[in-house]
């Protein structure tokens, strides 16, 4: 499912630190797996089940850590997968056992997670999961930073299927996948093995309050290579650089004093944002909004009403469009 085509007609873009990873295990960094060098064992901050911390884990001998990471690291370079029992869960995912080694599974990389913001439904779908044995493969592995991180998603490719991904894909490659999970920081794409990752930051050039508002599970798409970490595994993927950043061609589009459409896509104290095309949004100041005296921008526009504007002024490289619904000819009800 990988393209070999390269793009030529797209500028470098920055690589991806490690701070655009760290979202993949925002919800659940804080409780992920702390080793406690007195007690010789790994803890987590638990909301699970009932049960304390105190009562759930049990003390390990050093050596038996020791050798247990190890164990898991010779796994992980043969890229097996290991079946574990689930034994709690936290607001980000699902807590399992290795042995004296406790591993975390993001809720992102559980198979047919439910796309759903609300929280009762997140922490029902992963009550359900405890006591259960899942098929895991080993995505982050770290013994100096006490992290195991698994993925049921993982688990699916086949013995050296990822690496060979890895291996062939570059920075500014174009793939096709398939959407298969979405999250509040972004969307997964099986790549035909190994998930790349499209930041959500990455699905448009235009405002994304969720990537279940453009995309679905199960979409073909064919997006952009930003970044290949092979050590890691991680491959950086974005759909907005698949088309032109409208910003850098706004001036020759449009012209100041021109009357153009839009929706309203947000209302703010000082004003009006509205979109004239994806990707390009601008400005109504309050000043613009409307002649006389009204107590809110909402009093005048509310999000969703398609409006005629005229364009003040346009700042492409500063990305700032001024636009003035008091001088437009007309509004479209």
């Amino acid at each position: 499912m990988v393209s070999e085509v390269h793009r030529q007609d797209y500028e470098p873009p920055p690589s991806p630190d490690e701070g655009y990873w760290a979202a993949i295990l925002e919800e659940g960094e804080n409780s992920g797996p702390v080793f406690d060098k007195q007690e010789g064992r790994q803890t987590f901050a638990y909301d699970g089940v009932g049960q304390s911390d105190t009562d759930f884990f049990q003390a390990a001998q050093h050596d038996s850590f020791a050798d247990d990471w190890a164990e898991i690291t010779q796994i992980n370079e043969r890229d097996e997968v290991v079946e574990l029992n689930v034994v709690g869960y936290n607001r980000g995912g699902l807590l399992v056992e290795w042995h004296t080694l406790r591993g975390f599974v993001p809720a992102s990389q559980l198979i047919e997670f439910p796309v759903t913001g609300s929280s009762t439904a997140r922490r029902q779908a992963l009550l359900n999961q405890v006591g259960k044995v899942l098929q895991l493969r080993v995505i982050e592995l770290s013994s100096e930073k006490n992290r195991l991180i698994l993925s049921e998603r993982a688990a699916q490719a086949a013995p050296g299927k990822r690496a060979d991904i890895l291996n062939r894909l570059k920075p500014g490659d174009v793939v096709n996948g398939i959407i298969t999970n979405l999250c509040e920081f972004g969307a997964f794409v099986d790549l035909g093995g190994l998930e790349g990752l499209i930041h959500i930051s990455e699905l448009s050039w235009g405002r994304v309050g969720h990537p279940a508002n453009i995309l679905q599970r199960e979409d073909e798409v064919e997006a952009y290579v930003l970044g290949v970490d092979q050590a890691a595994g991680r491959i950086a993927l974005s759909l907005k650089r698949m088309r032109p950043d409208p910003w850098k061609t706004v001036d020759q589009r449009y012209q100041v004093g021109q009357t153009v459409e839009g929706v309203v896509t947000n209302v703010v104290d000082f004003g009006a944002f509205a979109c004239i095309e994806e990707g390009l949004e601008g400005l109504v100041h309050v000043s613009e909004l409307a002649e006389g005296n009204f107590l809110h921008p909402r009093n005048v526009v509310t999000e969703g009403e398609v409006i005629q504007a005229r364009i003040l002024t346009i700042d492409g490289p500063s990305r700032r469009l001024g636009l003035s619904l008091r001088l437009a000819h007309a509004r479209v009800e």
